[in-house]
């Protein structure tokens, strides 16, 4: 039976994990750069985990410098089995105020300036998004936010921008006008690389604001966000001391077959591939690739 290791991406305000048991600091390198920061290793609820912040310690990188094939990487050579992403957002809806946490299920990716896939020239694959989240990862973290009292939504529409400025008056009214739910600059990208690195991700977007388009609120200003933050933060650690058993410590797999999602993406023959870029695939596609 397979062993559930719980990957944590910890987002704005939440860059250590104090409910983490005997834990310990490690590095891990990876053939795509340096990760955003060492991986904390150690148990949750009495489930293997390893957390990583997105932005490292003390909040160094911005959205769009954050590696974030080198973090997806590094966790699954860590050996986690399923992600769980906390990252700070902001809100499109009036039901959805600040401390709400949204259990997304779709992202439109609206980003320029950053990779968003393992595969390239030499070593093609195309794999699916329709269903960005895990069903099984989402269930489980509506079920602990329930035991918690957390306030929260189930779906929603996380628009990706691409930061690090907020949003103008215009786009915000347009991403209103889109029927999104909420906007932040990391969740997307991550959830690509989580696809084609074969681990089921979701991840809980934690309300800081209104965004600009609420006339109540027509400037995000870092000074409130920080001061909901540390709110959220403390909610998101109860949040996940609580989904931990329900994920293990013995796994169920992703009932949209994500581990395995790799067999109907790759695309490019075995003799026009790159010994290269699949010299760097062997964590993230070696299963598939070595078959």
């Amino acid at each position: 039976m397979t062993k559930t290791i719980l990957g944590i991406i910890g987002g704005s305000g939440v860059y250590q994990m104090d409910a983490i048991e005997n834990p310990r600091w490690e590095a891990m390198q990876s053939p795509w750069g340096p990760p955003s920061d060492e991986l904390l290793y150690g148990s949750l609820a009495g489930v293997d985990c390893v957390f990583l912040p997105r932005h490292g310690r003390g909040h160094r990188l911005p959205p769009s410098a954050v590696n974030y094939r080198a973090n997806v990487d590094a966790l699954k050579r860590a050996g986690v089995t399923d992600i769980i992403s906390v990252s700070a957002c902001g809100s499109f809806k009036e039901e959805l105020s600040p401390g709400t946490f949204v259990m997304v299920d779709q992202f439109i990716d609206l980003t320029k300036a950053r990779a968003s896939s393992f595969f390239g020239p030499g070593m093609v694959a195309h794999a699916s998004m329709a269903h960005p989240v895990c069903p099984k990862l989402q269930e489980a973290l509506i079920i602990a936010a329930r035991a918690q009292g957390i306030a929260h939504r189930v779906g929603g529409t996380y628009v990706n921008m691409e930061g690090p400025q907020f949003s103008s008056l215009a786009e915000s009214l347009l991403y209103k006008s889109w029927g999104a739910d909420v906007i932040g600059m990391t969740n997307a990208t991550e959830a690509k690389l989580a696809r084609e690195a074969e681990i089921p991700y979701a991840t809980v977007a934690m309300v800081t604001d209104y965004d600009c388009w609420h006339p109540d609120h027509d400037a995000v200003e870092v000074g409130d966000i920080i001061r909901v933050l540390n709110g959220n933060a403390d909610k998101a650690a109860a949040l996940l001391t609580a989904v931990a058993p329900l994920l293990g410590p013995n796994r169920t797999p992703s009932p949209l077959g994500i581990e395995t999602n790799l067999d109907t993406a790759l695309i490019t023959a075995p003799d026009a591939r790159d010994p290269e870029l699949i010299a760097k695939l062997d964590a993230v596609a070696g299963r598939a690739l070595n078959q």
